[in-house]
């Protein structure tokens, strides 16, 4: 097989990119990470591209004129490296068609909550705030609108009784640690079909 190669965008500490790295080092993901992109150089998860020896491209958006004056770089950094597919996972800004149009269908985002439900941020407080008893995560191919792209993979959560936000993240974490990787080993294999809004996968 020819080599998969992936970039990672984040924003924070990088716990969906550290679940990718486990499992390329156990050998379960048969992907190169050839890239993580983050807008905030002091976050944790460019600690943990260097433990990984992941190349890194950090940037403060505050430096530049538009979003689309960075996104020009980041998409010559993706271009440069071959990147066969672009992974949002836990990236904290919207994009731009700078970035959608080249990729579409080849980026995807992951997502706290069951969407349509709650899209955007504090998507877990909101569930916990309604009252609902289920929500999950979201794997979705990215569209340039607010998580709004046609969905691939979804994994329920439940919502106890006694439930708090804090407690309802850990355990929303521990389902992205799960379907965000295998999502990519789908793509990776050839196993996603696009159609439209609808998306098929080969099991």
């Amino acid at each position: 097989m020819q080599p998969y190669r992936i970039a990672v965008m984040a924003s924070g500490s990088g716990s969906n990119f550290q679940a990718i790295v486990d499992q390329v080092q156990k050998g379960k993901l048969d992907v190169s990470i050839e890239l993580l992109v983050c807008d905030r150089p002091q976050a944790f998860v460019v600690e943990r591209a260097k433990e990984a020896k992941v190349p890194v491209f950090a940037f403060n958006p505050k430096e530049y004129a538009s979003r689309e004056a960075y996104e020009t770089l980041v998409l010559k950094e993706l271009q440069d490296r071959q990147v066969d597919l672009v992974v949002m996972a836990g990236y904290m800004r919207i994009i731009t068609n700078v970035l959608v149009e080249p990729f579409f269908g080849r980026m995807i985002n992951i997502h706290p909550s069951l969407l349509p439900s709650f899209p955007g941020v504090r998507a877990v407080e909101q569930a916990v705030e309604y009252g609902v008893k289920q929500t999950g995560v979201t794997v979705h191919f990215v569209d340039g609108g607010l998580d709004s792209g046609p969905i691939i993979a979804q994994r329920a959560v439940e919502i106890h009784e006694h439930e708090t936000a804090d407690s309802l993240t850990e355990r929303i974490h521990a389902a992205e640690h799960v379907l965000l990787p295998q999502v990519v080993r789908w793509l990776r294999e050839g196993r996603v079909s696009l159609d439209g809004r609808r998306v098929s996968v080969r099991l």
